[in-house]
C-alpha cells in the first residue's frame, strides 16, 4: 500500500512541475517515471547501455555550466563566433526580457521570435501585418515564466536567465528550410539527420559521413517516414569540419545547421535530443548508438 501510495504521490508531483521542491537525491527516482511514462522502458541508470539511456544519464550528472551556455540561444552565440566565426550566425535583430519591451516598428516584414531557455518554444513570422501579437504575448508570458529543466530533468537548462531573442527569417527557394543535424560523439560526426515538411508531413532522412541514406530511422512521438535522397549539402565538408570542433568535448551533442542559397549558418547545440525518448527503427539501433557514447568514467563512480 505504501509503495501504491508513493507511486501515485510521483505521478501528482510530476504532472503538477512540483518536482522542483525534490530533493536532488530524489531525481533518478523521478526520472525513471519519467523514462517509463514516455517510453513504457524501465531505467537502468546504474548500467546504462542505449543512447536513451545514457542520454537520461547524461541529464542527471553531466549538466555541466557549459552545457548550460551552449544550451542558451542567445548566449551561445558568444561561443559560435569564438569557434567557427560570426559569419555563420543568423544575425540577431533584437533582444528583450519582456514581450512588451518590442518594437515592432522596428523589425521587418518577416523575422522569428525566441525563447532562448528552452526547446521549440518559437514563433515564426511571415507577415507581421498579420501577426498575432495577443497570441505570442501570451505564449511568450507563459514560456519566460516556465522553468524547462522541470518538464524532463533536462536540468542543463535551470540556470539559463529566460530572453527574447528576434533573428532574421530565412527563407529557402523552395518553401522548405532544410535542417541538417549531426550526431556527435566526442567530437566526431557519426551520422546527420535531414528534416523536411517539420510543420506539415514531417519526413526524416538519416545518412552517414559519406551522405549514404542508412535505413535506420530516428524519431519522436510516431516513426517518420524517409524522402526521396536529397542532395548532399554545398558546405557540407564545412559543416563537418565545424560540427567535430564544436561537440570536442562531449560525450554526445547534437549540432544543427542550415543552409540556404549555399549560404551556411550555425542553428543550435543540442546535448538531450528529444530528452533521451527517441523512438529507434530497427530497436536495437539504440544500443548501437549507446555504444558510441562513452561516459566520464570519473563521474560514473560518482553517481554510484
Amino acid at each position: 500500500m505504501i509503495q501504491e501510495v508513493s507511486a501515485l504521490l510521483r505521478k501528482l508531483i510530476f504532472k503538477s512541475f512540483l518536482f522542483k521542491y525534490v530533493p536532488v537525491k530524489c531525481y533518478p527516482v523521478y526520472l525513471k517515471d519519467f523514462y517509463f511514462h514516455k517510453t513504457g522502458k524501465q531505467l537502468d541508470l546504474e548500467n546504462p547501455q542505449t543512447f536513451n539511456e545514457k542520454i537520461q544519464w547524461l541529464k542527471l550528472y553531466d549538466s555541466t555550466p557549459l552545457k548550460t551556455k551552449l544550451a542558451d540561444k542567445y548566449l551561445v552565440r558568444d561561443w559560435v563566433k569564438e569557434k567557427i566565426g560570426e559569419e555563420y550566425l543568423i544575425p540577431l535583430l533584437g533582444v528583450w526580457e519582456n514581450f512588451d519591451d518590442i518594437d515592432f516598428d522596428k523589425l521587418p516584414d518577416k523575422f522569428v521570435l525566441k525563447a532562448n531557455h528552452g526547446s521549440a518554444w518559437n514563433i515564426i513570422v511571415t507577415d507581421k501585418n498579420s501577426f498575432d501579437k495577443k497570441s505570442a504575448k501570451k505564449n511568450f508570458d507563459k514560456w519566460l515564466r516556465t522553468d524547462y529543466s522541470l518538464k524532463s530533468f533536462e536540468t542543463h537548462y535551470r540556470n539559463i536567465k529566460p530572453l527574447i531573442i528576434a533573428e532574421e527569417y530565412i527563407e529557402a527557394d523552395d518553401g522548405d528550410l532544410k535542417d541538417y543535424k549531426f550526431l556527435c560523439f566526442n567530437g566526431e560526426v557519426k551520422y546527420v539527420w535531414v528534416d523536411k515538411d517539420r510543420y506539415k508531413h514531417h519526413k526524416r532522412n538519416l545518412y552517414d559521413i559519406n551522405w549514404n541514406l542508412v535505413p535506420e530511422k530516428i524519431s519522436e512521438n510516431h516513426i517518420y517516414e524517409n524522402f526521396s535522397p536529397c542532395a548532399k549539402p554545398y558546405n557540407f565538408e564545412k559543416m563537418l569540419k565545424f560540427a567535430n570542433i564544436m561537440s570536442k568535448d562531449f560525450p554526445f551533442v547534437r549540432v544543427d545547421f542550415y543552409e540556404n542559397d549555399n549560404k551556411l549558418y550555425f542553428g543550435e547545440m543540442t546535448f538531450t535530443s528529444a530528452s533521451g525518448t527517441h523512438i529507434f527503427t530497427p530497436e536495437d539501433f539504440d544500443l548501437k548508438l549507446g555504444n558510441l557514447i562513452h561516459l566520464p568514467e570519473n563521474l560514473q563512480k560518482s553517481s554510484k
